[in-house]
């Protein structure tokens, strides 16, 4: 049988846009053991003088995250901020309805900060907009930038944190649409509230911005007419729209699961058309851009989850083990995301330690998942500006339509004078010949080509097994007379990286 063609058309004139390094952000919620055995565990014989997780914290800086949305998703619908904030000792012990447990409170604003620090990463703050609303916003956000003389900011200084946390993105609320939500809202209601907390919080520090709840996922009954009814209230005070969308493979059909950045892909474009659309009809003079601040696999611990007792605390929660399939959907959407760079400024893989997470800890260690191969490399060589890239490839029959066989997109850094191409092989059976045009790159080779892939599509990482999968630089791809060749093997994650 002849080996699939891919031809991939690069033109370093033709480009979509300069990438927001803040596509490669993360998120850590009050949720499983995200918080407590994940990055904060005093306990630990991994932890350092303020109980975080060193082992964590360095592998943290090595997915090279900018930023890290905190508290919630869902848990933020039920936040008080003011518990988590002073006096350890005095802190409440509260109830969170939306995971069902005991929240202790003994890691709060002040510590994620200081992590964040740490972690050579920034917050990116949510305000409960469920259960509170302006005032609690507007209180939130006095206590975080204003420098002193006030009472929020002030109170800070008293808890021991003179200079401010100068937080720059807040997220107005979360999933508003979910009637699994605190404070559920309909698109009317939440809109008029995004905008009137989006106004107020823009008057107390006109230097931040704002990230307004899209619909939960494309599958929400509402879905489109949420998103257009929000923004024809708060266009003028947000920055961004959220999307949240998460896959799985309940049906063990690894090519139709492939598929989905076909879908994701749609998702996204449907979701820019309504923003555009609501410009139009506003005459507005400003693009709303994308904050996919929720995406991952997330399926395996489905019905684990369903026998964990409620109202204890952060109990074992979400706790999928990924395997090699999954790392290559990650690998996918992240390339899904990158070729709508014009449109798409924060993205946020949730998330980050042990809740549906690259990384996960034990009380002997931390390990990589396999998924987080593909975030780290993406994250570390995909900073430049996206070319718009032409791809022939054959197509397959999936549940979302014809996908290809191949996802691909090619990143121009032209201070490190590199391109970078990152290119998913979803053939399960069969390698796969690439050909790129590099005429226009005259002088630039190979630096490298690094693989990801493994003969069992469900081969994981463990503890006990932690480099089951992972990349390895063996690659075969060169260039003659400017053009690029290589064979890419079935099922495998391919990064390329050609410099002058």
């Amino acid at each position: 049988m002849q080996m699939k063609k891919a031809t991939l058309h690069v033109n370093k004139h033709f480009k979509i846009g300069d990438v927001d390094d803040r596509i490669y952000g993360s998120f850590i919620e009050h949720l499983g053991r995200a918080v407590y055995e994940g990055i904060y565990q005093p306990e630990s014989p991994f932890a350092d003088e303020q109980g975080f997780r060193k082992d964590v914290i360095d592998l943290v800086k090595q997915l090279n995250v900018p930023v890290v949305r905190y508290p919630g998703g869902n848990f933020v619908s039920g936040y008080r901020w003011e518990d988590t904030v002073g006096p350890k000792e005095k802190r409440p012990e509260t109830v969170d309805l939306a995971w069902q447990v005991i929240e202790s409170n003994q890691f709060g604003l002040n510590e994620f900060v200081d992590w964040t620090k740490k972690s050579k990463t920034e917050t990116m703050m949510a305000v409960n907009l469920g259960t509170r609303g302006i005032e609690a916003a507007k209180n939130v956000l006095e206590y975080c930038n204003l420098k002193g003389g006030s009472y929020y900011s002030n109170l800070r200084r008293e808890h021991g944190w003179e200079q401010p946390h100068d937080i720059k993105l807040w997220c107005l609320g979360n999933e508003m649409d979910g009637p699994w939500q605190e404070g559920h809202k309909t698109a009317y209601e939440y809109g008029r509230l995004a905008a009137e907390t989006g106004r107020a919080m823009k008057m107390m520090d006109p230097t931040i911005e704002t990230v307004a709840c899209g619909s939960s996922s494309l599958q929400m009954p509402t879905f489109g007419e949420w998103e257009d009814t929000v923004l024809m209230e708060c266009y003028d005070q947000v920055d961004y729209l959220s999307l949240h969308q998460y896959y799985g493979n309940r049906d063990n059909d690894s090519a139709g699961f492939l598929a989905n950045t076909v879908a994701m892909d749609q998702f996204i474009s449907q979701v820019i058309s309504i923003c555009d659309a609501v410009k139009a009809k506003k005459r507005g003079k400003k693009d709303i851009h994308l904050s996919f601040d929720e995406w991952n696999v997330w399926y395996h611990s489905n019905e684990q989850d369903k026998q964990i007792e409620r109202w204890t605390q952060h109990p074992h929660q979400l706790e999928d083990v990924y395997n090699f399939e999954d790392a290559l959907l990650v690998a996918g959407m992240m390339i899904t995301m990158l070729r709508h760079a014009d449109r798409i400024k924060i993205a946020c893989l949730a998330q980050l330690v042990n809740v549906i997470a690259p990384i996960m800890t034990s009380d002997t260690g931390a390990w990589k998942q396999t998924i987080y191969y593909p975030f780290e490399l993406i994250s570390n060589l995909g900073r430049g500006t996206v070319l718009q890239t032409e791809i022939d490839v054959p197509f397959y029959e999936s549940v979302h339509g014809d996908a290809p066989y191949l996802d691909s997109v090619a990143i121009m850094n032209e201070e490190q004078e590199t391109v970078t191409i990152f290119a998913v092989n979803k053939d399960l059976n069969d390698q796969m010949e690439l050909a790129v045009d590099l005429r226009q790159f005259e002088g630039y080779h190979v630096d490298k080509h690094v693989v990801l892939t493994h003969s069992d599509l469900k081969a994981e990482n463990t503890e006990a097994q932690p480099n089951n999968v992972v990349p390895k630089a063996n690659g075969n791809a060169s260039i003659d007379g400017g053009r690029l060749g290589a064979v890419l093997p079935s099922q495998s994650f391919n990064v390329i990286t050609i410099k002058k």
